[in-house]
């Protein structure tokens, strides 16, 4: 999977994404904390600098900038210096504003972190202090709200919903702007909010929820396999979905499908140092992906990548396709060549099943390689999508052939197989014949 990965991260195409949600800033201030105050048993910090980031359905659409897409923003704000900095933050990204209504009786939404550092230590946060209204926005905020709605979405290809239950996305606005899209055959991938009760997004095509989010509306927590597969059925089914992705944080993600393309992605370990802007990194990789024609299965292991490297940095910081592209280059040095053990293939050729393709299996001992193997591997090759190679180990040839065989040792002949650009696996197998593998791995063509 690993190269159709690096294929579509090196080709994503300039997406158009209506993005309707909770529009907010984030600001940091930083400081030195090295010291309590005597006036109370509380840290003092130092004031050194500060800065704004775009927050909530704004990391969204910073994150899709990164990745190449032109935003539409719908939303609210309000008529104060966090919505001056908001507009100069999406302007910066080059995305279109026009679709951010104001309400003056209502603040722009913002985050205030106090963030302390000592002895060079990394940053910590050590308040936050928050400003917004969560109500929902007045009726006529909401008419306003979907004219944009009904004016933009004939100019983009993917919508979106970020919704942090802080007034925008109101379930008569959610439903309607749904079926806005889905009438419009526009696909619809939403980032819910932390709701016990989720029938306003019913009809979307994806959803993408954590582990709390999950419990809280399906009643099942997401620990086991056959339990995410429960949880994600659930929603299928209840919200008329074409599928559901529950992020697992350090277990990566699992995505079920109404298809039943459903698997559970691992994600690699790694160093966690501030989950903020996670969530937001993962709807927009898997809506920059499914535009450029990812499968499900593809765009949530891009999801997964993404947001893995979003949570090593501190706070919401924009992910590029350079960077995706260098992770998945270093996956494939720790984890080289197309060898695989039965284990590791299994799970490749079912990706390439739910996508369409058909596999092909051919076997030999390919002892002393020459150009009638070369032509019968691409002769091989053409009678499907994937070619699978079984090859027989030196023990395996040795019973089959005798003591003086084989002549070439099984790591060579395995090293030259791995250079035929016709073959897209390898596996050995010990047997004498290759009928376990077979069974094993049901080849379309054999």
């Amino acid at each position: 999977m690993s190269n159709r990965l690096i294929e579509l991260i090196q080709n994503l195409p300039p997406t158009r994404v209506l993005l309707l949600g909770d529009f907010m800033m984030d600001r940091y201030v930083y400081g030195n904390a090295e010291r309590l105050s005597p006036e109370a048993p509380v840290p003092v910090l130092h004031y050194q600098h500060e800065e704004w980031r775009l927050g909530g359905a704004g990391s969204v659409a910073a994150n899709l900038a990164a990745l190449g897409a032109r935003v539409c923003a719908v939303g609210t704000i309000g008529e104060d210096e966090v919505a001056l900095a908001l507009r100069d933050g999406l302007h910066r990204i080059v995305a279109d504003c026009s679709g951010l209504v104001t309400c003056p009786d209502r603040p722009t939404t913002c985050k205030v972190r106090l963030v302390g550092s000592a002895q060079h230590r990394h940053p910590q946060t050590m308040l936050r202090l928050d400003y917004e209204n969560p109500a929902g926005v007045s009726g006529d905020r909401e008419d306003l709200l979907f004219s944009h709605l009904e004016r933009l979405i004939g100019q983009c290809e993917v919508f979106c919903i970020e919704d942090y239950n802080k007034g925008a996305v109101t379930p008569k606005l959610c439903r309607a702007a749904i079926e806005l899209a889905r009438s419009a055959g526009k696909p619809v991938l939403i980032d819910p909010a932390n709701l016990p009760e989720y029938s306003k997004y019913a009809g979307a095509t994806c959803i993408k929820l954590n582990r709390s989010e999950t419990r809280r509306a399906t009643g099942i927590a997401p620990r086991t396999e056959d339990e995410c597969r429960q949880a994600g059925h659930a929603l299928i089914q209840s919200l008329n979905l074409e599928a559901a992705v529950i992020t697992l944080d350090k277990d990566g993600a699992y995505l079920a499908t109404r298809g039943g393309e459903d698997r559970w992605l691992r994600t690699k370990a790694r160093q966690v140092y501030d989950v903020t802007g996670a969530g937001d990194m993962v709807l927009a990789m898997l809506a920059v992906a499914r535009a450029a024609g990812a499968t499900w299965t593809e765009a949530v292991t891009l999801a997964n990548l993404a947001g893995g490297l979003e949570v090593e940095r501190f706070g919401a910081v924009p992910i590029t396709p350079r960077e995706i592209l260098q992770e998945l280059l270093t996956e494939i040095h720790e984890h080289p060549g197309k060898e695989r053990n039965l284990e590791s293939l299994l799970p490749e050729l079912a990706h390439h099943r739910a996508a369409g393709r058909k596999i092909v299996f051919t076997n030999g001992c390919f002892d002393i390689i020459h150009l009638g193997h070369v032509k019968y591997f691409q002769f091989a090759k053409a009678q499907g999508d994937v070619l699978v190679v079984g090859v027989n180990t030196d023990a395996s040839i040795r019973r089959l052939k005798g003591a003086k065989r084989p002549v070439i040792n099984e790591a060579d002949r395995v090293g030259v197989l791995e250079e035929l650009e016709s073959i897209d696996y390898l596996i050995r197998f010990d047997d004498d014949t290759p009928l376990r593998l077979i069974e094993a791995i049901l080849p379309d063509v054999l």
